[in-house]
């Protein structure tokens, strides 16, 4: 398995494998991805028995440890995600633009890979399947720095990656996964001229420290501090539904809800919106009014006054905040200040103020009454995902093939010569 380390060649040989891409067809890629999904559901028995040796290091009440967690369930979600990616269109190749200018050069603009795809991630091995299927069906190496937390998880995907690609008489550095440790992550950061781009998947931490460090062009994933509006107007059993799915479906995964903000002429039904989120243990970090709100209704245990540090946070567990304003522009502002500009949510009936915040409201993936938990590549019909971009250069919100493309001119012509 090519498992390099930080003395290897590991960033000529991925160049050398990204390069060979060019020439395979798009047929045969597909085949690979296919084969892939196949494997990975036949070997998820090797995979999940070195994934349980990850786990036994990890505490069970730590947030990461659901993101960490492969079942045959589960890898059988990420086989339908490849099986989904090689289904679709390939990226490559797509006239942008035409033109043939007055002195006869004929001009257009076309879609070429980055060429080697650096991803740096924490512990969520099913990113390892996702970003090599979405690379290699847009033509790019993919160089993987995952978190030692789940080092052998990722260890047994790549093996598994590897043994299909040599089924076909591919370069098994079209994928390359690095060691644990920080000095692999400093060697990828500073690999100019060999990584195009770097795309930092994680929490906050690691996404600043990328940013900060990297001499390598970066798009940044950000953290989603996600919120949901109920507005005035906004009907109780779809706000309810939308509350409970959006915290609770996986506390852990970026687009979960982090803060309802209530307007407060519906703190009557608060009770209601929150009614569900008790059966799962939901700690709620209320301001005053919706304190009051909920005081009787909600179980003690589980309720607690906010504070300013209660607002802003990607929580990534069983927690929430609630924030009771007076109208839909205090909402905004509210949502304005702590957004990570991820996903946000409003439940609503009034046309006016949805239109209001969708103006407004500066994110990603802007909700009108449907939970932020469908911020996913797959969701959006994408196949898979690499990452969900807040950044507003080159890609924003879910992150699939197409933003796995730069492009470059060809310039056609008969031997013109500029005077």
């Amino acid at each position: 398995m090519n498992l390099q380390s930080t003395t290897g060649n590991w960033k000529q040989a991925a160049l050398a494998a990204s390069r060979t891409l060019n020439l395979v067809s798009d047929e045969t890629i597909d085949q690979v991805l296919l084969a892939l999904a196949n494997e990975a559901v036949f070997k998820s028995d090797e995979i999940i028995a070195e994934n349980i040796k990850d786990l036994a290091a990890m505490d069970k009440l730590n947030p990461m440890y659901d993101r960490l967690l492969l079942s045959r369930e589960r890898i059988e979600g990420i086989a339908a995600d490849i099986r989904n990616v090689a289904s679709l269109p390939s990226p490559l190749g797509k006239k942008l633009m035409e033109m043939e200018r007055p002195n006869g050069l004929r001009i257009s603009k076309i879609t070429v890979p980055f060429g080697v795809v650096g991803i740096i991630y924490e512990a969520r091995p099913n990113v390892s399947f996702d970003v090599f299927s979405l690379c290699l069906k847009s033509g790019n190496a993919c160089v993987l720095k995952g978190g030692t937390d789940a080092y052998k998880s990722n260890a047994a995907i790549v093996k598994v990656i590897q043994s299909v690609l040599d089924k076909f008489g591919l370069d098994k550095n079209i994928v390359t996964l690095l060691p644990a440790g920080r000095e692999a992550t400093a060697e990828l950061m500073n690999a100019v001229g060999f990584v195009d781009v770097i795309i930092p998947r994680g929490g906050k931490g690691l996404i600043e420290f990328v940013r900060d460090n990297s001499r390598i062009p970066v798009i940044e994933t950000g953290a989603g501090i996600c919120h949901t509006y109920f507005d005035e107007s906004g009907d109780l059993d779809k706000g309810r539904n939308i509350i409970f799915n959006a915290k609770t479906r996986r506390v852990s995964v970026c687009n979960a809800l982090d803060c309802l903000v209530i307007n407060e002429k519906r703190l009557a039904d608060l009770p209601s919106l929150c009614e569900q989120l008790a059966t799962k243990n939901v700690i709620i970090y209320a301001d005053g009014k919706a304190y009051t709100a909920l005081t009787g209704n909600y179980p003690e245990a589980l309720l607690q006054k906010a504070t300013d540090e209660s607002f802003g946070i990607e929580f990534l567990d069983y927690k929430m905040s609630v924030k009771t304003v007076s109208s839909i522009q205090e909402a905004i502002d509210h949502i304005s200040k702590y957004s990570s500009k991820h996903s946000e949510c409003i439940v609503s009936e009034d046309e006016r103020n949805i239109s209001l915040f969708d103006k407004l409201v500066d994110a990603a993936c802007v909700y009108t009454n449907v939970s932020t938990a469908f911020t996913d590549g797959a969701q959006f019909g994408l196949g898979a995902e690499i990452g969900i971009s807040t950044q507003k250069l080159h890609a924003r919100g879910p992150m699939a093939l197409a933003e796995l493309c730069s492009y470059k001119w060809m310039v056609k012509g008969e031997g013109q010569v500029r005077v």
